[in-house]
């Protein structure tokens, strides 16, 4: 099932991310987290992409096999890194024989070294671009949904919130179907977001992504690579635990479940969690949430 038909039929979706494997082991606790996770019924899940070679083929494997084997609907995430037109047409053939209907379209992190984004000859520097040829093509333009990111507190590399909002109307505008939010810890944030979204005249679902803390230093790196602030009682939590990792599993469940609590009782049409390949937190913050349910 397509995404863009979930988010109209279902009045709160729950959702989550996870990311291809670098080794057997790694690959082999990933689909127990999947298995695991799938007892909670989600929506959909989607699998985050590498571009050139392996990675990139593990995530057209791994989401085949989390829909056609483990029977969840899923999304590939699809990037500009490193591609150019034709690999990506290449890639957008492969999902289509796999049956996948689903693809989150990103312009992609500069590769690990690099500062500046920059696209190959003949590649897209922008998602919206990328979005524009899927829906453009003549082949693929109507076999997926595409859900695209926003950014409650801008783009790590625009930090102007009207020129931000700007790009994610290119974004829409070329044939997006879903927003899916970049991680953030302040509700306030994604309200924002989502008015000036709504007085900018894009009517789709904006679903919140969250990233629940489960270990300190990791959630800031991810914080500053995203441009995400921490809120000073978390990041003052986050100092006194210290070490005690489960004590700042604890207070990151806690949070988040608050967080999420508020953000489906003010009208978020679901929550996009994004897992880092674990499933205790998301299973715990389900718990708390009174949502892990029969289907």
């Amino acid at each position: 099932m397509k995404i863009s038909d979930i988010y109209r039929q279902q009045e709160q979706t729950f959702s989550f991310e996870f990311f291809p494997p670098k080794t057997d082991e790694g690959e082999k606790k990933l689909f127990e987290t999947v298995h695991l996770l799938k007892g909670l019924f989600p929506s959909f899940v989607s699998v985050t992409y590498g571009a050139m070679g392996t990675t990139r083929d593990n995530t057209i494997r791994i989401v085949s096999v989390i829909k056609e084997e483990i029977g969840i609907e899923a999304a590939a995430h699809l990037t500009c890194v490193g591609q150019t037109r034709d690999e990506i047409e290449g890639v957008l053939g492969a999902l289509w024989e796999q049956g996948i209907e689903n693809i989150v379209a990103l312009r992609g992190d500069p590769p690990k070294g690099e500062t500046e984004f920059k696209p190959v000859p003949g590649g897209f520097r922008y998602a919206s671009e990328l979005v524009e040829f899927i829906r453009k093509h003549p082949t693929f333009s109507d076999s997926f949904s595409l859900a695209v990111a926003g950014y409650p507190e801008c783009h790590v590399e625009c930090r102007d919130k009207k020129k931000d909002l700007e790009h994610l109307k290119i974004k829409v505008g070329q044939g997006a179907d879903v927003i899916i939010t970049q991680l953030f810890f302040d509700n306030d944030d994604y309200f924002s977001f989502v008015d000036r979204v709504r007085e900018a005249g894009i009517d789709l679902p904006i679903v919140p992504g969250i990233m629940p803390v489960t270990h300190g230093p990791q959630i800031k790196k991810f914080a500053e690579m995203c441009g995400a602030k921490i809120p000073p009682a978390m990041r003052d939590a986050i100092g006194r635990y210290g070490d005690d990792q489960d004590s700042v599993q604890s207070y990151g469940i806690e949070h988040a479940s608050k967080q999420c609590e508020k953000l489906l009782k003010e009208g978020a049409p679901g929550i996009h969690f994004y897992t880092l390949n674990k499933s205790q937190a998301t299973t715990e913050i389900y718990r708390n949430l009174g949502a892990a349910r029969p289907k």
